[in-house]
């Protein structure tokens, strides 16, 4: 078996997520295991980019994982998959920037595409927000609610919890790790 195009890859991944928001927990867990490596490709390099540690790249690829998890319904499977996740990726890296106190100036139409998507997620998205989120204790579910889903920054969240920003860093880290292997065990 020769190597696979990008296009062939895409299509492939395409026609997984598909497959997976029908239903299928083994094409949604194919779909993941190989995007992941991709993702942290991305993220490493995009981190380089920007100037950030390499050890904020496996933040990123666990926040846009969860994103995607938590806003799958969102994809619209008319259209191309990868244009979404790179929006996912953009945005989390952004809000990683904001937190760092970085300014970031976001092109108008990226916003109008977020709110397009986001337009089309329904209910099955709050639902399964608070379902994976339980997972957690406090103070991780409060800090990945309010990073990863509010956009909080880690000084604010860590300025309410009564927290040392080193301290929210870390709980957010382990959360995220946490909530992937939730996520695998519950798909496996």
């Amino acid at each position: 078996m020769g190597l696979m195009t990008n296009v062939e890859r895409e299509e492939e991944w395409d026609r997984w997520m598909r497959a997976a928001i029908a239903g299928d927990n083994r094409a949604y867990h194919r779909f993941l295991t190989a995007l992941t490596p991709h993702l942290r490709t991305i993220a490493r390099r995009r981190c380089s980019q920007l100037g950030l540690p390499p050890s904020e790249a496996e933040d990123v690829v666990q926040e846009v994982l969860l994103a995607i998890h938590l806003k799958r319904s969102s994809w619209d499977p008319a259209r191309p998959l990868r244009p979404w996740i790179s929006a996912i990726v953009r945005n989390k890296l952004v809000d990683i920037l904001r937190r760092r106190g970085r300014h970031i100036d976001v092109p108008l139409e990226d916003v109008v595409a977020v709110l397009e998507s986001e337009g089309r997620a329904d209910s099955t998205d709050r639902i399964d927000v608070e379902h994976i989120l339980s997972r957690l204790g406090d103070p991780q579910r409060t800090i990945v609610h309010s990073i990863s889903i509010e956009g909080t920054s880690v000084r604010e969240t860590a300025a309410r919890l009564k927290m040392t920003e080193v301290a929210v860093r870390v709980s957010l880290h382990r959360a995220l790790k946490s909530l992937a292997t939730f996520y695998r065990s519950e798909n496996a």
